[in-house]
């Protein structure tokens, strides 16, 4: 195995500085040396009463997932392990499926800005970067069944949105990937200046302003700007693709949009528009 190097830990005074009330715009942050899962966390918190805009990040996940239980690599202190919880009051329920779109757009404007690197989406959940598009981080949000407030009320309905971003990974340190784009981490595509820290802040910076302007037009995210902005930062519009869906079913065609509901609109080769909601996607080379 190869020898790694020092890793500083992440602050979690200079993060929260950076990011917490009055001025800024989050309400609590943690750092944890190691825990399970930082999701599982949050949605625990979420369950017991946690406000908006509550933040934890982990040196170290022991238990990290990804879309459909796939296991998430966490080395500590290589990457940004964090979760967020959301409640997003005036946005209709219907409209929470953008979060982990809004999320990806937020990644990718702060790989792009503080890392030199080419990043992009593929839709739904995984960054992609370097000339080679390989994967270097994914989302998962989870909606959180909401319980009664202490008082008796009801507590307002809740999503946790986790990111994993390889940033220092060594080479031993990816997952291989059987099928997909092969993982890579921000240090091995040459971004220069990585701190984590910064990258930290940079994100929920990035991520406070595309939710913020979501919210604000109530999750209408032709009227805030978003949907125009996720098409720009797609890795997966215009490419021909194959979507995999349960039952080894799978369409073949080329991804020409994201819809008002984060549906991607494929054009199967019969000639006809699909809408999909979930699903595997994988790039084709063009015929």
């Amino acid at each position: 195995m190869a020898e790694h190097p020092e890793r500083t830990p992440l602050d979690q005074e200079v993060l929260r500085a950076a990011l917490l009330g009055p001025a800024g715009a989050y309400a609590a942050l943690d750092v944890v040396p190691t825990t399970g899962s930082t999701n599982a966390d949050v949605a625990a918190a979420a369950q017991a009463g946690a406000p908006d805009r509550v933040v934890l990040i982990a040196e170290e996940q022991t238990g990290g997932r990804g879309r459909q239980s796939r296991a998430w690599a966490s080395p500590a202190g290589a990457g940004l392990y964090l979760s967020l919880l959301l409640r997003p009051e005036g946005v209709s329920p219907v409209h929470f499926g953008w979060l982990p779109l809004l999320a990806g757009l937020a990644l990718t404007r702060a790989v792009r800005s503080a890392c030199g690197v080419e990043a992009a989406m593929k839709w739904p959940n995984d960054l992609l970067v370097g000339p080679a598009e390989r994967k270097c981080a994914g989302i998962l949000a989870e909606a959180v069944v909401p319980v009664g407030r202490a008082g008796g009320g009801p507590a307002s309905p809740a999503v946790v949105v986790g990111l994993g971003l390889n940033v220092d990974h060594q080479p031993d340190e990816l997952p291989a990937r059987p099928t997909g784009p092969q993982a890579t981490s921000l240090r091995a595509e040459g971004a220069v200046g990585l701190d984590r820290a910064a990258l930290a802040i940079r994100l929920l910076g990035e991520l406070d302003t595309v939710e913020r302007a979501w919210r604000s037009q109530g999750g209408d995210v032709v009227r805030s700007g978003q949907l125009a902005a996720y098409r720009e930062a797609s890795a997966t519009l215009g490419r021909r693709v194959r979507v995999e869906l349960a039952g080894d079913h799978s369409v073949l065609g080329t991804a020409v949009d994201v819809d008002e509901a984060g549906r991607l609109l494929v054009r199967s080769d019969s000639g006809r528009t699909e809408a999909f909601s979930a699903g595997d996607v994988v790039h084709l080379r063009a015929r």
